[in-house]
């Protein structure tokens, strides 16, 4: 019988995975096991333990800590076998924990490229290092595992052709609004395993004054959103002074203006016009509070609402069809579309 009234995943002796809000730890989750509660006084605290994890260096003394119950969940489910794709989000095990990216390239040697939309690093993983990116939204996995899920064949076949169709539209336009892209610009991509600011994209003539961009921040309460803007004057290096157009200054005199290096910039998307309504898993932007935050899909309400899960701050939300636009990524100076797998 279970010791608490707690959910299972939660009760003392359960394996867990653990989410840190720390700088540098954002996205990432680590093993572990439920303790106890330290306290009945912290009824959402959870002691738990880390199995990979040490408080000293020597590796002896596995490394304790009192976590909120939303940043622990079970163990994510993982295909005994998988063969991963182009554009597929993952987990890839890293520094002893699983770090949440996207496949930008399968290598000649059986590896791919993953690129992580936080750190702006792309590394290098084998098969056995990676597993597809899961979500756990109100007690369930999303997507589940396969075979979890029971879809009448009539059902699958008419959403898959509708993706297919929605697709073919955007990789057309991607294809030439990337072209356009190189046409500006010589791309130069980053090494494997390597920061991609160190293999810098000559952006000078994209990145230029008076450019319409769009600017995303680290702050707190920023994760994951970007606002449109337009450049100012290139200041340095790589850095940006950018006019945001719907952010006013404290005194509402003026628009808000800030500095931006190249790893916190990018052009403005391209439009992506959905031929059918989204559906559920997609992964999109939602215009909310003046700027594009990044969710995934988990509810199709009606032709032309949806409720949008943002992971940053694990809260759901209601959006009209006109609100949402299809997900994209500024990959080594070229778009790169997100698809429900």
């Amino acid at each position: 019988a279970p010791a608490t009234n707690d959910p299972p995943h939660l009760q003392p002796g359960s394996q867990v995975e653990i989410s840190s809000n720390d700088p540098g730890f954002r996205g990432s989750w680590y093993t572990g096991v439920i303790i106890k509660r330290p306290s009945s006084k912290k009824p959402n605290k959870f002691l738990v333990q880390y199995t990979h994890l040490f408080e000293d260096e020597a590796g002896t003394t596995p490394l304790k800590e009192t976590i909120d119950a939303v940043d622990i969940r079970p163990l994510a489910p993982r295909e005994s076998t998988r063969k991963f794709k182009f554009s597929e989000e993952v987990d890839a095990y890293y520094n002893d924990g699983w770090w949440e990216g996207v496949i930008t390239k399968e290598l000649e040697n059986g590896n791919f490229h993953v690129y992580f939309k936080r750190s702006k690093e792309q590394l290098e993983f084998g098969e056995e290092q990676l597993r597809l990116h899961r979500e756990w939204i109100n007690g369930s996995w999303t997507p589940p595992l396969a075979g979890d899920e029971q879809v009448k064949e009539s059902d699958r076949a008419v959403t898959e052709a509708k993706m297919k169709f929605n697709k073919v539209v955007t990789q057309e336009k991607l294809k030439r609004d990337n072209a356009a892209s190189k046409k500006k610009s010589k791309s130069v991509l980053a090494g494997s395993g390597e920061k991609l600011g160190s293999g810098k994209i000559t952006m000078d003539k994209i990145f230029c004054k008076g450019a319409h961009v769009e600017v995303t921040s680290d702050e707190d309460g920023f994760e994951g959103a970007w606002f449109a803007g337009t450049i100012v004057k290139v200041v340095g290096k790589d850095r940006y002074l950018v006019q945001y157009e719907s952010l006013r200054t404290d005194d509402d005199t003026d628009f808000l203006k800030e500095e931006f290096d190249d790893l916190h910039i990018r052009p403005c998307p391209p439009e992506i016009v959905m031929a059918d309504r989204f559906q559920k898993l997609d992964e999109v932007d939602a215009f909310y509070n003046d700027g594009w935050w990044v969710g995934v899909i988990s509810k199709v309400l009606s032709d032309s609402k949806y409720e949008v899960y943002f992971k940053a701050t694990k809260e759901e939300m209601k959006f009209e069809h006109s609100e949402l636009r299809l997900h994209q990524d500024w990959i080594n100076g070229k778009w790169v579309a997100a698809f429900q797998v």
